[in-house]
């Protein structure tokens, strides 16, 4: 079924690190807002990199992010998907980024998982030449990655704040 993304981006003037997921999944486009499925990593371990606990209401999220400079987004705008899951994506739309480029400056983009990676370099990178960082995927399918290991992988984002 033919989905397209309903959740505007996530940014201000002061954002410096752009965080990009692949497409939200069923429970963020119930929520209209990112990494909202309860068992998603996300709202634990980037909380846990700034010593913070985990944020809980929408309004609470979006005042951390952009509180440590950070913006979200996905890169997907419109696809085939089913349910939630990143294997049944087809016929991809990419967002257009400039939307978030042209109003603050990003130092840094970071991709969350291999879905969202390639894609960026397929459909973005050629277009706005710049590349992505791939952080490992945050979403519970990633069982490999456990919390703490992700947040020593997702550390890096820090260095560009």
């Amino acid at each position: 079924m033919v989905q397209i993304h309903p959740i505007p981006p996530l940014f201000d003037r002061h954002s410096r690190v752009l965080i990009l997921g692949s497409f939200p999944s069923v429970k963020s486009r119930e929520q209209a807002f990112f990494y909202g499925h309860k068992q998603n990593r996300f709202w634990r371990v980037v909380p846990a990199l700034f010593g913070e606990q985990m944020p809980q209401t929408v309004e609470e999220k979006k005042a951390f992010a952009l509180r440590h400079r950070l913006a979200l987004w996905d890169v997907i705008a419109r696809c085939e998907i089913e349910g939630s899951a990143d294997s049944t994506i087809r016929e991809v739309q990419a967002n257009d980024l400039n939307v978030i480029l042209q109003h603050c400056d990003i130092r840094q983009i970071f991709v969350n998982g291999k879905t969202a990676e390639k894609h960026y370099r397929h459909l973005i990178e050629p277009k706005i030449g710049r590349t992505a960082i791939c952080l490992p995927s945050t979403s519970p399918a990633n069982a490999a990655w456990s919390e703490e290991k992700l947040i020593g992988a997702w550390s890096v984002i820090k260095e560009y704040l």
